[in-house]
């Protein structure tokens, strides 16, 4: 496998080529109408002491050197070189509530695409991470396990919405168990969760499945979506026309969110309470409580890349060049 660092002065050859056709055409035409009328005698005198081979293998060398000077600049990468990178960091999975109160419109465009969009800004700012996702709505299940591929994590996170999970609902406690399971049970820290939901929970237990959460090493953070105003839930149909939800009796549903059981449920998990609202950047206070985090190496991973090569090329290109300036082109006395 070869690849190069300028691929594009690659050209040169190019160029190169052209004008050495055009060279030897010119030379050719020349000599003939010079030589043509040259005196015979006359020209044996004047290259009398010229040897014409060494001559030609004097502008080959050059020409050599000429290309392999090209080539070098281009800067060509050839194999791989293992290298080993230690990355510092902790375990981070995001719970994303993907129930049908979720498409409330009260944070523009909607509760859960604001929380998409604040996530997926939180996940191109880790240095060296793992990140999994869970989504939970009546029930919870793992969506992405913990890696430290951030860009697959991106199309994982782009993906979700409401229909993920047809068991409608809101239950947290088993958004929490489910992540009590993802972590490595063996390390007593350097596990976090961050809970994002409109905190309409309709199971109960969450607060005191984060307490026993946080005994295991698990810090929850959590965050709130909405509005404490509220909002109607959208209910989007096959032909992508809206309904809102309504009760057993028909009245219209107003989802709210609950902030005072957020904040609980932070205090008792060992981490902080944020609201993702309509304005900009709100991702920062749950990044820099992870960035405060003490951090352990996660693993020693190693990576295969292109070595540079271009060094051993450019001293060729100068054998060559010296080679050919350095080369006599006289006539070795007999």
């Amino acid at each position: 496998m070869i690849a190069f660092r300028f691929p594009y002065i690659l050209l040169f050859f190019l160029a190169f080529l052209l004008f050495f056709i055009m060279w030897v055409k010119v030379e050719k035409h020349y000599n003939k109408k010079i030589w043509r009328k040259m005196d015979p005698e006359l020209k044996d005198k004047l290259f009398s002491r010229l040897d014409a081979n060494f001559l030609q293998w004097k502008n080959r060398l050059t020409i050599i050197g000429l290309i392999f000077l090209i080539f070098s600049a281009a800067g060509p990468q050839i194999g791989t070189r293992v290298s080993p990178i230690e990355r510092k960091g902790v375990d981070l999975v995001f719970a994303v509530d993907v129930s049908e109160s979720m498409n409330a419109q009260d944070i523009k465009p909607s509760r859960l695409e604001k929380a998409k969009f604040e996530i997926s800004q939180i996940i191109s700012q880790l240095k060296g991470d793992r990140v999994g996702i869970i989504v939970f709505a009546g029930s919870s299940h793992l969506y992405l396990p913990l890696t430290s591929d951030y860009e697959a994590t991106q199309l994982f996170l782009d993906a979700i919405d409401t229909k993920m999970i047809p068991n409608q609902g809101t239950d947290l406690s088993t958004a929490l168990r489910t992540a009590m399971s993802v972590f490595n049970k063996e390390d007593d820290k350097y596990k976090v969760m961050v809970l994002v939901t409109d905190g309409e929970d309709h199971e109960g237990a969450a607060i005191e499945m984060a307490n026993t959460a946080l005994k295991s090493g698990i810090v929850t953070h959590s965050v709130g979506v909405g509005t404490e105003k509220g909002s109607l839930i959208p209910i989007y149909n096959d032909s992508s026309d809206n309904r809102y939800k309504r009760d057993k009796k028909g009245i219209l549903i107003t989802s709210k969110l609950n902030e005072n059981m957020l904040i609980e449920l932070a205090n008792a998990g060992g981490g902080i309470y944020s609201r993702f609202n309509n304005r900009d950047s709100k991702y920062k206070e749950i990044l820099s409580a992870i960035d405060n985090m003490e951090k352990r190496s996660i693993a020693t991973h190693i990576y295969s890349e292109y070595e540079d090569r271009y060094q051993s090329f450019a001293t060729i290109s100068l054998l060559f060049l010296t080679a050919g300036l350095i080369m006599p082109t006289r006539k070795k006395k007999i």
